[in-house]
């Protein structure tokens, strides 16, 4: 879980887009409550946004220099498979650094 302290090295932005109620945000609800307070205390100057709204697909969302963006669809997705996700999002970050 090494990769969790450079986030903020290779992302500019970090967003999560889900819905308070809906069942297939229920993972995505989840990962932003057992892992928030981990990626802010590893990367404090790092936006992360967590944006709710009714009836919103989760999504990640993460911007890197230039405006670049990438998204990934969240749902019917585990908490693992969320964490994997975001891991993947670093990696393009770093990748786009090279």
């Amino acid at each position: 879980m090494a990769w969790r302290s450079h986030i903020s090295k290779n992302l500019k932005e970090l967003r999560i887009l889900l819905c308070q109620s809906s069942p297939g945000s229920s993972s995505a609800r989840a990962f932003v409550e057992n892992n928030y307070k981990d990626l802010k205390t590893l990367n404090p100057k790092l936006p992360i946004l967590i944006r709710e709204c009714s009836g919103t697909e989760p999504q990640l969302w993460a911007r890197y220099d230039r405006g670049l963006e990438r998204g990934v669809r969240l749902e019917g997705m585990s908490e693992a498979q969320i964490s994997k996700a975001l891991e993947e999002l670093v990696k393009v970050g770093a990748a786009l650094k090279a």
